[in-house]
Order: structure tokens, then C-alpha cells, then sequence
């Protein structure tokens, strides 16, 4: 499937569309997750995860519902409890030393575009296709890939759009603090 890459000033985030994303709901996407100002922090109760095996934390709205944790504890997932389709993920792996930077397809460096409330600087992807939109926000730091994921269907995904952004500006090391 071919894709087009949209950057959008706002926070130097990557868009990639599908051809087969009705160019009305790429331009809605586009204009809500670039200008919504709807979104308040403030309003929300709020819970962090904090993953012990990795050292990493994450902010996540206090009244979504956890998904059983995997038994390696690499991660966890939560669900709206508006739209159980809404989820976050938090995740890390151990990586190679020579494959924490590189492109698996392509072998090519990867650039950040990127960079979190604690000055940590990684990778963040915003794919729409038909039927799900994604956030992917991805960091390296001492050779482990640390993952964070916002997903909702493609209509709701502006909806969701800065809630995911707010999250993966505030996704923490811990062993970075001070």
C-alpha cells in the first residue's frame, strides 16, 4: 500500500495516510489534531503507571480500566470507559546494540521528531487508515526500545488525538529524574 507523509508543524508529527482514507477524514484529522484547543489536562483525574522492570511512567485518565499485564511485565494497557476500542499501551523491550537505531526494513537511521516534557528525544508516527489511527511514540535508552501507543478508530481518533499527544509528551524514565 503506497502512503503520503504529511508533516504538521504542531510538535514535528509525521502523518501517514493511506490512499485508501477518504481525503475529507485525512483533512479532519489533519485540522483537529493541528488546531483543537478543546482538550484541557486540568479537567481530567489522572493515575500514572509505573513500570518497575523498565523504569518507565506514564499519565493515564484515572476512571479507564487496565488490561491484564502481561507475565513478563513489559507493559500494560488501558480502555476508555466510554468506547472499549479507545486503548493506550505502554511497552519496552531489551534490543540489540546495532538494531536500536536503525530502520529494520531499512537498515537507514531512524530520526527523532520528536521530543517528551523530560527532554528524552524519540520517534512519534500518527497512522490513519481506514478503520483504526494510531499514535506511536517510540524511545531508545540503554539499549531498550520503550513503546507508548494511542489507538481509536478513524472517525474518533481526532477526539482522541490531543489526549494521546498530552500522554506521550509526559511519558517518563525514571532513572532520568532527579
Amino acid at each position: 500500500m503506497a502512503t503520503a507523509n504529511k508533516t504538521c508543524s504542531l510538535g514535528q508529527k509525521i502523518y501517514r495516510f493511506g490512499f485508501g482514507v477518504s481525503r475529507a477524514i485525512a483533512l479532519l484529522i489533519i485540522l483537529c489534531g493541528c488546531s483543537a484547543t478543546d482538550f484541557n489536562p486540568e479537567a481530567i483525574a489522572w493515575k500514572t503507571y509505573s513500570n518497575s522492570r523498565y523504569g518507565f511512567e506514564f499519565p493515564y485518565p484515572s476512571n479507564w480500566t487496565s488490561l491484564p499485564a502481561p507475565e513478563n511485565d513489559d507493559g500494560i494497557g488501558f480502555i476508555s470507559p466510554q468506547n472499549n476500542s479507545v486503548e493506550i499501551r505502554g511497552w519496552a523491550s531489551q534490543q540489540l546494540p546495532n538494531s536500536i537505531d536503525k530502520d529494520p526494513e531499512s537498515g537507514k537511521k531512524i530520526k527523532s521528531n520528536f521530543q517528551t516534557a523530560q527532554g528524552i528525544s524519540g520517534v512519534l508516527v500518527v497512522e490513519v487508515a481506514q478503520q483504526v489511527g494510531s499514535m506511536t511514540l517510540t524511545l531508545t535508552h540503554n539499549q531498550v526500545k520503550y513503546y507508548w501507543q494511542g489507538r481509536s478508530n478513524s472517525q474518533e481518533f481526532p477526539k482522541y488525538y490531543r489526549l494521546f499527544y498530552y500522554i506521550a509528551q509526559h511519558y517518563r524514565f525514571q532513572s532520568l529524574e532527579h
